[in-house]
């Protein structure tokens, strides 16, 4: 059986028990969450979260700039009026650069790219410079608050970023 399967058998199980299904669309606690993809990181667990509470926002180191797009979105449209910022210890963006992941690309499938991978040398300053990122977007608001963690891997403990 393959993976997608597996999620449709599973799938069927969450539905029969499912009763969630007149939560308003814009997250009660008026929060988005842009985190790394990683599948060590649970937002919603780490967080306290359920559904209908927060927009969980993931990408690839849970990089500010592959974000903007939804939190616009999640600003304009669904009263979002808070960001919390989380990457987290032992992430891969930390054990590449975007030549090199440029290069294996090229080799590998015959394609060249400039797209900016977001790769980072230093886990905190990654933090910092996303949370500036954000704090500078011109189509973001202005005046709210924005916060940024990094979540241990090993431990399971959120560490603020000043």
């Amino acid at each position: 059986m393959s993976i997608t399967d597996r999620f449709l058998r599973a799938n069927e199980q969450y539905a029969d028990h499912f009763t969630k299904g007149n939560l308003p669309m814009p997250p009660g606690c008026q929060v988005a969450v842009v985190a790394c993809m990683d599948a060590r990181l649970d937002p919603a667990r780490i967080l306290g979260l359920e559904e209908g509470d927060a927009h969980v926002i993931r990408n690839a180191g849970g990089r500010a700039d592959d974000a903007i797009r939804s939190l616009v979105i999640s600003q304009q449209l669904l009263g979002t009026r808070e960001i919390v910022v989380i990457h987290h210890t032992d992430c891969g963006m930390l054990t590449f650069t975007d030549d090199q992941l440029r290069r294996k690309v090229r080799d590998e499938l015959g394609a060249d790219t400039d797209m900016p991978f977001l790769a980072f040398p230093d886990l905190e300053q990654s933090v910092r410079d996303d949370m500036r990122t954000l704090r500078d977007s011109p189509l973001l608001l202005k005046d709210i608050p924005i916060r940024g963690f990094i979540y241990d891997v090993h431990t399971g403990r959120l560490s603020e970023v000043a």
